[in-house]
């Protein structure tokens, strides 16, 4: 028969389990910055380079699937031209990229 102090002390938590836990606490952090964290980065990084660089005359797609050529830029606005004397004003951030350029057959 187990009396209610012997129960006890076999339920009672083993002390050397810490340095495991705070092992797998720092190894889930470093997965989470080398996955996704630190591509986000270089991926917000390159996008703020390619609207920083955008001029007069450059083809780009904007974040509502919209093609379009720049017209004039602003310090944080765009003038596109959609078509032929349809121009729309749109804020730099709805610039998502640049077409790409279909290949000859």
């Amino acid at each position: 028969m187990i009396t209610l102090l012997e129960a006890a002390g076999a339920a009672a938590p083993q002390m050397g389990g810490n340095w495991s836990f705070w092992i797998m606490i720092v190894a889930m952090i470093a997965i989470m910055y080398f996955f996704m964290w630190r591509p986000e980065s270089k991926r917000r990084k390159e996008m703020e380079k390619f609207r920083s660089g955008l001029k007069s005359g450059d083809k780009v797609i904007t974040a509502g699937g919209i093609y379009a050529v720049v017209k004039k830029v602003e310090e944080t606005t765009l003038l596109i031209e959609v078509d032929s004397n349809v121009t729309l004003r749109i804020d730099k951030n709805m610039v998502v990229a640049a077409p790409v350029p279909a290949e000859k057959k």
